[in-house]
Protein backbone atom coordinates (compact mmCIF):
# COMPACT_ATOMS: atom_id res chain seq x y z
CA UNK A 1 0.00 0.00 0.00
CA UNK A 2 1.49 3.42 -1.01
CA UNK A 3 0.63 6.84 0.09
CA UNK A 4 0.76 9.98 -2.55
CA UNK A 5 0.59 13.63 -1.26
CA UNK A 6 -0.12 16.44 -3.27
CA UNK A 7 -2.11 19.52 -2.15
CA UNK A 8 -2.38 18.39 1.09
CA UNK A 9 -4.76 15.34 0.12
CA UNK A 10 -3.71 11.45 0.95
CA UNK A 11 -4.84 9.34 -1.35
CA UNK A 12 -4.62 5.75 -0.04
CA UNK A 13 -4.25 3.79 -2.87
CA UNK A 14 -4.36 -0.35 -2.54
CA UNK A 15 -4.44 -3.45 -5.26
CA UNK A 16 -7.89 -3.94 -3.94
CA UNK A 17 -9.14 -1.06 -4.63
CA UNK A 18 -7.97 -0.09 -8.38
CA UNK A 19 -11.16 0.36 -10.79
CA UNK A 20 -10.93 -2.56 -12.93
CA UNK A 21 -10.25 -1.55 -16.44
CA UNK A 22 -13.13 -3.59 -17.80
CA UNK A 23 -16.87 -2.99 -15.94
CA UNK A 24 -19.04 -6.21 -15.72
CA UNK A 25 -22.67 -6.19 -14.38
CA UNK A 26 -22.77 -9.90 -13.85
CA UNK A 27 -25.98 -11.39 -12.25
CA UNK A 28 -27.33 -7.58 -12.27
CA UNK A 29 -30.69 -7.36 -13.65
CA UNK A 30 -31.60 -4.39 -16.10
CA UNK A 31 -34.44 -3.22 -17.28
CA UNK A 32 -34.02 -1.29 -19.95
CA UNK A 33 -37.22 0.49 -21.38
CA UNK A 34 -37.21 1.45 -25.28
CA UNK A 35 -35.48 -1.51 -26.01
CA UNK A 36 -36.82 -2.47 -29.20
CA UNK A 37 -35.12 0.77 -30.29
CA UNK A 38 -31.96 0.87 -32.29
CA UNK A 39 -30.34 2.71 -29.28
CA UNK A 40 -31.50 1.01 -26.56
CA UNK A 41 -31.31 -2.52 -28.32
CA UNK A 42 -27.69 -2.03 -28.44
CA UNK A 43 -27.29 -0.95 -25.07
CA UNK A 44 -29.26 -3.84 -24.16
CA UNK A 45 -27.01 -6.09 -26.12
CA UNK A 46 -24.23 -4.63 -24.56
CA UNK A 47 -24.80 -4.98 -20.79
CA UNK A 48 -25.99 -8.31 -21.17
CA UNK A 49 -22.25 -8.94 -22.92
CA UNK A 50 -21.15 -7.78 -19.83
CA UNK A 51 -22.81 -10.26 -17.72
CA UNK A 52 -26.59 -8.62 -16.66
CA UNK A 53 -29.50 -10.31 -17.18
CA UNK A 54 -31.61 -8.03 -19.36
CA UNK A 55 -35.34 -7.31 -19.48
CA UNK A 56 -36.19 -5.59 -22.73
CA UNK A 57 -39.46 -3.72 -22.39
CA UNK A 58 -40.83 -1.98 -25.54
CA UNK A 59 -44.66 -1.56 -26.99
CA UNK A 60 -43.70 -3.17 -29.80
CA UNK A 61 -42.40 -6.98 -28.49
CA UNK A 62 -41.71 -7.86 -31.86
CA UNK A 63 -38.57 -5.64 -31.99
CA UNK A 64 -37.83 -6.03 -28.90
CA UNK A 65 -37.13 -9.89 -28.83
CA UNK A 66 -35.51 -9.52 -32.07
CA UNK A 67 -32.70 -8.34 -29.73
CA UNK A 68 -32.71 -10.42 -26.89
CA UNK A 69 -33.07 -13.57 -29.48
CA UNK A 70 -29.63 -11.71 -30.68
CA UNK A 71 -28.26 -11.61 -27.34
CA UNK A 72 -29.18 -15.69 -26.25
CA UNK A 73 -27.86 -16.71 -29.60
CA UNK A 74 -24.52 -15.03 -28.21
CA UNK A 75 -25.01 -16.48 -24.76
CA UNK A 76 -26.46 -14.02 -22.33
CA UNK A 77 -29.40 -13.95 -20.43
CA UNK A 78 -32.78 -11.86 -22.10
CA UNK A 79 -36.11 -11.63 -22.50
CA UNK A 80 -38.45 -9.18 -23.99
CA UNK A 81 -42.03 -7.88 -22.68
CA UNK A 82 -44.98 -6.02 -23.84
CA UNK A 83 -44.89 -3.04 -22.51
CA UNK A 84 -46.95 0.37 -22.29
CA UNK A 85 -44.59 2.46 -20.27
CA UNK A 86 -48.03 4.70 -20.13
CA UNK A 87 -49.69 2.45 -18.03
CA UNK A 88 -48.73 1.77 -14.49
CA UNK A 89 -51.07 -1.05 -14.24
CA UNK A 90 -49.23 -2.74 -17.20
CA UNK A 91 -45.68 -1.74 -15.49
CA UNK A 92 -46.47 -3.67 -12.76
CA UNK A 93 -47.87 -6.29 -14.59
CA UNK A 94 -44.38 -6.62 -16.31
CA UNK A 95 -42.71 -5.30 -13.29
CA UNK A 96 -44.04 -8.76 -11.67
CA UNK A 97 -43.46 -11.08 -14.64
CA UNK A 98 -39.22 -9.84 -14.97
CA UNK A 99 -39.42 -10.45 -10.87
CA UNK A 100 -40.20 -14.29 -11.84
CA UNK A 101 -38.25 -14.79 -15.12
CA UNK A 102 -35.44 -12.69 -13.87
CA UNK A 103 -35.04 -11.42 -10.07
CA UNK A 104 -35.37 -7.88 -8.27
CA UNK A 105 -34.10 -5.09 -10.47
CA UNK A 106 -30.42 -3.78 -9.85
CA UNK A 107 -30.44 -0.95 -12.81
CA UNK A 108 -33.13 0.85 -14.73
CA UNK A 109 -32.11 3.09 -17.83
CA UNK A 110 -35.52 4.75 -19.05
CA UNK A 111 -35.05 4.89 -22.52
CA UNK A 112 -38.80 5.21 -24.29
CA UNK A 113 -39.57 8.45 -25.62
CA UNK A 114 -39.48 9.81 -28.84
CA UNK A 115 -40.96 12.97 -31.19
CA UNK A 116 -43.91 13.32 -33.11
CA UNK A 117 -44.89 15.26 -36.43
CA UNK A 118 -48.03 16.45 -35.08
CA UNK A 119 -45.36 18.58 -32.59
CA UNK A 120 -43.10 19.36 -34.97
CA UNK A 121 -43.34 23.40 -37.02
CA UNK A 122 -42.51 23.21 -40.50
CA UNK A 123 -40.36 26.42 -39.99
CA UNK A 124 -37.51 27.41 -37.92
CA UNK A 125 -38.39 30.71 -37.93
CA UNK A 126 -41.87 33.03 -37.91
CA UNK A 127 -41.94 34.84 -40.76
CA UNK A 128 -44.41 37.31 -42.52
CA UNK A 129 -45.62 35.76 -45.76
CA UNK A 130 -45.45 31.97 -45.10
CA UNK A 131 -46.53 29.91 -47.88
CA UNK A 132 -50.31 29.07 -46.94
CA UNK A 133 -49.46 25.32 -46.40
CA UNK A 134 -46.83 25.87 -43.67
CA UNK A 135 -47.48 24.25 -40.23
CA UNK A 136 -46.46 27.12 -38.15
CA UNK A 137 -46.14 27.30 -33.88
CA UNK A 138 -49.91 28.30 -34.49
CA UNK A 139 -51.26 24.86 -36.09
CA UNK A 140 -49.34 22.75 -33.67
CA UNK A 141 -51.88 19.75 -32.31
CA UNK A 142 -52.48 19.99 -28.94
CA UNK A 143 -53.24 16.06 -28.88
CA UNK A 144 -49.85 15.95 -30.70
CA UNK A 145 -48.04 17.94 -28.32
CA UNK A 146 -49.51 15.93 -24.91
CA UNK A 147 -48.07 12.93 -26.13
CA UNK A 148 -44.35 13.84 -26.97
CA UNK A 149 -44.88 15.49 -23.29
CA UNK A 150 -46.30 12.27 -21.90
CA UNK A 151 -44.36 9.61 -23.83
CA UNK A 152 -40.76 11.21 -22.51
CA UNK A 153 -41.54 12.82 -19.11
CA UNK A 154 -44.36 10.26 -17.95
CA UNK A 155 -42.65 7.54 -19.82
CA UNK A 156 -39.65 7.84 -17.41
CA UNK A 157 -41.56 8.55 -14.25
CA UNK A 158 -44.41 5.50 -14.01
CA UNK A 159 -41.64 2.33 -15.07
CA UNK A 160 -38.86 4.42 -12.32
CA UNK A 161 -42.10 4.61 -9.90
CA UNK A 162 -42.60 0.44 -10.52
CA UNK A 163 -39.14 -0.55 -11.09
CA UNK A 164 -37.19 1.13 -8.51
CA UNK A 165 -39.24 0.11 -5.68
CA UNK A 166 -36.78 -3.17 -6.01
CA UNK A 167 -33.89 -1.07 -5.55
CA UNK A 168 -34.64 0.62 -2.48
CA UNK A 169 -31.53 -0.15 0.16
CA UNK A 170 -29.97 -2.18 -2.62
CA UNK A 171 -26.34 -1.92 -2.96
CA UNK A 172 -25.67 -0.57 -6.60
CA UNK A 173 -28.68 0.25 -7.44
CA UNK A 174 -29.39 2.95 -9.84
CA UNK A 175 -31.13 4.60 -12.48
CA UNK A 176 -30.22 5.88 -16.05
CA UNK A 177 -32.26 8.61 -17.75
CA UNK A 178 -31.80 9.52 -21.24
CA UNK A 179 -31.48 13.33 -21.87
CA UNK A 180 -31.16 14.80 -25.01
CA UNK A 181 -29.25 18.11 -26.76
CA UNK A 182 -32.60 19.58 -26.48
CA UNK A 183 -32.51 19.79 -22.62
CA UNK A 184 -29.22 22.11 -22.78
CA UNK A 185 -30.35 24.46 -26.11
CA UNK A 186 -33.93 23.85 -27.70
CA UNK A 187 -33.44 22.67 -31.28
CA UNK A 188 -36.13 24.70 -33.58
CA UNK A 189 -39.50 23.32 -35.16
CA UNK A 190 -39.56 20.46 -31.89
CA UNK A 191 -40.78 23.04 -29.23
CA UNK A 192 -42.92 20.05 -27.34
CA UNK A 193 -39.82 17.59 -27.63
CA UNK A 194 -37.01 19.80 -26.50
CA UNK A 195 -39.37 20.67 -23.45
CA UNK A 196 -39.83 17.06 -22.09
CA UNK A 197 -36.06 16.51 -22.41
CA UNK A 198 -35.73 19.53 -20.36
CA UNK A 199 -37.94 18.08 -17.87
CA UNK A 200 -36.32 14.91 -17.82
CA UNK A 201 -33.13 16.54 -16.93
CA UNK A 202 -34.62 18.52 -13.88
CA UNK A 203 -36.63 14.84 -12.88
CA UNK A 204 -33.01 13.01 -12.79
CA UNK A 205 -31.80 15.49 -10.40
CA UNK A 206 -34.48 15.44 -8.36
CA UNK A 207 -34.52 11.59 -8.67
CA UNK A 208 -31.00 11.96 -6.77
CA UNK A 209 -31.76 13.77 -4.27
CA UNK A 210 -35.10 12.05 -3.44
CA UNK A 211 -33.07 8.50 -3.36
CA UNK A 212 -30.02 9.73 -2.58
CA UNK A 213 -30.92 8.19 1.54
CA UNK A 214 -31.97 4.85 0.29
CA UNK A 215 -28.93 4.13 -1.57
CA UNK A 216 -29.82 4.70 -5.51
CA UNK A 217 -28.12 6.52 -7.44
CA UNK A 218 -29.97 8.71 -10.88
CA UNK A 219 -27.95 9.75 -13.56
CA UNK A 220 -28.78 10.70 -17.14
CA UNK A 221 -26.72 10.63 -20.72
CA UNK A 222 -27.54 13.39 -23.09
CA UNK A 223 -26.39 11.99 -26.38
CA UNK A 224 -25.59 14.23 -29.11
CA UNK A 225 -26.98 13.40 -32.92
CA UNK A 226 -27.10 9.84 -33.92
CA UNK A 227 -28.74 8.53 -36.60
CA UNK A 228 -32.24 6.76 -35.20
CA UNK A 229 -35.17 5.49 -37.16
CA UNK A 230 -36.77 8.40 -35.00
CA UNK A 231 -34.97 11.02 -36.46
CA UNK A 232 -33.94 9.48 -39.76
CA UNK A 233 -36.34 11.66 -42.20
CA UNK A 234 -35.20 14.52 -40.51
CA UNK A 235 -31.29 14.27 -41.55
CA UNK A 236 -31.88 12.67 -44.97
CA UNK A 237 -33.60 12.83 -47.50
CA UNK A 238 -35.50 9.89 -49.67
CA UNK A 239 -32.27 9.18 -51.87
CA UNK A 240 -29.70 8.86 -48.76
CA UNK A 241 -27.93 12.88 -49.02
CA UNK A 242 -27.77 15.12 -45.98
CA UNK A 243 -30.85 17.58 -45.67
CA UNK A 244 -30.12 21.10 -45.05
CA UNK A 245 -30.99 20.43 -41.13
CA UNK A 246 -28.25 17.42 -40.83
CA UNK A 247 -25.37 20.06 -42.45
CA UNK A 248 -26.55 22.50 -39.45
CA UNK A 249 -26.12 19.78 -36.93
CA UNK A 250 -22.63 18.42 -38.56
CA UNK A 251 -21.51 22.09 -38.62
CA UNK A 252 -22.32 22.66 -34.66
CA UNK A 253 -20.65 19.56 -33.75
CA UNK A 254 -16.92 20.18 -33.80
CA UNK A 255 -16.13 16.52 -34.73
CA UNK A 256 -18.02 17.21 -37.73
CA UNK A 257 -20.28 13.65 -37.52
CA UNK A 258 -22.81 11.71 -35.89
CA UNK A 259 -22.17 9.92 -33.10
CA UNK A 260 -22.48 5.81 -33.13
CA UNK A 261 -24.48 3.89 -31.12
CA UNK A 262 -21.22 2.45 -29.94
CA UNK A 263 -20.07 5.56 -28.65
CA UNK A 264 -22.56 5.99 -25.78
CA UNK A 265 -21.89 2.47 -24.30
CA UNK A 266 -18.75 4.18 -21.80
CA UNK A 267 -20.87 6.89 -20.70
CA UNK A 268 -23.31 5.11 -19.94
CA UNK A 269 -21.36 2.00 -18.15
CA UNK A 270 -19.21 4.22 -16.32
CA UNK A 271 -23.10 5.97 -14.47
CA UNK A 272 -23.97 2.56 -14.14
CA UNK A 273 -21.15 0.96 -12.59
CA UNK A 274 -21.22 1.08 -8.70
CA UNK A 275 -17.02 0.85 -8.54
CA UNK A 276 -16.64 3.85 -11.16
CA UNK A 277 -19.11 6.11 -9.95
CA UNK A 278 -20.32 5.61 -6.70
CA UNK A 279 -20.17 9.42 -5.41
CA UNK A 280 -21.91 10.58 -8.71
CA UNK A 281 -25.67 11.27 -8.48
CA UNK A 282 -27.58 13.67 -10.23
CA UNK A 283 -25.15 14.07 -13.41
CA UNK A 284 -26.47 14.37 -17.10
CA UNK A 285 -23.74 13.55 -19.18
CA UNK A 286 -23.36 14.89 -22.69
CA UNK A 287 -21.96 12.65 -25.17
CA UNK A 288 -22.01 15.08 -27.63
CA UNK A 289 -19.37 15.21 -30.25
CA UNK A 290 -18.66 18.78 -28.10
CA UNK A 291 -21.81 20.05 -29.83
CA UNK A 292 -23.46 21.22 -26.13
CA UNK A 293 -19.82 23.04 -25.92
CA UNK A 294 -19.62 24.80 -29.50
CA UNK A 295 -21.02 28.43 -29.52
CA UNK A 296 -20.69 28.79 -33.56
CA UNK A 297 -17.90 30.86 -33.50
Amino acid sequence: MMYLAKSRILIEVSERDKMSKTITFTNKVVVITGAGGVLCGYMAKEFAKAGAKVALLDLNQEAAQTFADEIVAEGGIAKAYKANVLSKENLEEVHQAVLEDLGPTDILVNGAGGNNPKATTDNEFHELDLPSETKTFFELDEAGISFVFNLNYLGTLLPTQVFAQDMVGREGANIINISSMNAFTPLTKIPAYSGAKAAISNFTQWLAVHFSKVGIRCNAIAPGFLVTNQNRSLLFTEDGQPTARAEKILNNTPMGRFGEASELIGGLFFLADEKSSSFVNGVVLPIDGGFAAYSGV
